[in-house]
């Protein structure tokens, strides 16, 4: 397992982006297709139809307040650790959603996850996204398109632009992951099916998330979660200091959750 991270790391530290193959089971496929469609019928959600999501895609975002089989994807055995790896350690759940590129669908404008973030590229790791595809990823159906390296690039894509990307294309089961300064988007749908895709991101344990766990997870889900999916939500302290209650983390203090580490100001 130690020799596959590396390798997998050694790909996205010079392309910004690798694929671990069978990663998904196919029940575990199923089951994660079936409860989002669960979820757009009981929400009622529909496109957004604007030029970033998609005129012919469907989100449902905030995924860990739903119940059902969504705790089980920030812990991936494998996902996990790379994503630690490349964001040095402690990391949050920055987002977690559904992608389902309907046909018809335009590509979507190439652009970087952390791009809205003012720090000057190229730089450290902040964000490491991941993409599980739970139908098959092709060029005709709207496979992520990528521009390999660009994570080293010293400025972002201009937006609307499609610059030297090729798609992500895998089978059902794979797992993209990258580096959030890759120059990446959704690709066109040009059959008549539905690419199904989820999108499991992370950040650096002290980068705002994309979504509010604290709030958006109610707290009675919150409680049924394992300590380390706490954390993962943002619920446990950043190296000892950051995000602390009286000295305590979150969880500490709501549901008495051990902290993985002693407090800093414990070490003085």
């Amino acid at each position: 397992m130690a020799d596959e991270i590396d390798e997998h790391l050694a790909r996205i530290e010079i392309d910004g982006y690798t694929v671990v193959e069978d990663a998904i089971d196919r029940a575990t496929i199923d089951a994660l297709l079936a409860d989002v469609a669960r979820i757009v019928e009981s929400t009622g959600v529909v496109p957004s139809d604007n030029s970033f999501e998609g005129a012919s895609t469907t989100r449902v975002y905030n995924l860990l307040a739903h119940g059902g089989p969504w705790p089980n994807v920030p812990l991936h055995p494998t996902v996990l650790p790379i994503a630690e790896a490349v964001l040095g350690g402690q990391i949050l759940v920055s987002s977690l959603s559904s992608i389902a590129i309907g046909p018809g669908e335009t590509a979507q404008p190439i652009h970087a996850d952390d791009q809205v973030m003012p720090i000057t590229r190229p730089h450290v790791p902040v964000v490491c996204n991941s993409m599980w595809a739970l139908t098959d990823f092709t060029e005709a159906n709207g496979a992520t398109r990528i521009v390999p390296g660009s994570h080293l690039f010293d400025h972002n894509p201009e937006y609307g632009s499609h610059p030297g990307s090729i798609p992500a294309e895998m089978p059902a089961g794979s797992i993209l992951v990258c580096n959030g300064s890759l120059w990446h988007g959704g690709g066109a749908n040009t059959t008549d099916r539905t690419r199904v895709g989820i999108a499991m991101n992370y950040c650096a344990g002290w980068i705002r998330q994309q979504e509010n766990q604290q709030l958006g997870i109610p707290g009675e889900v919150l409680a049924g979660f394992s300590p380390k999916l706490r954390d993962l939500c943002g619920l446990g302290v950043y190296r000892g200091l950051i995000g602390h209650i009286d000295k305590q983390t979150p969880a500490q203090h709501l549901y008495g959750d051990t902290p993985e580490s002693a407090h800093l100001f414990d070490k003085r």
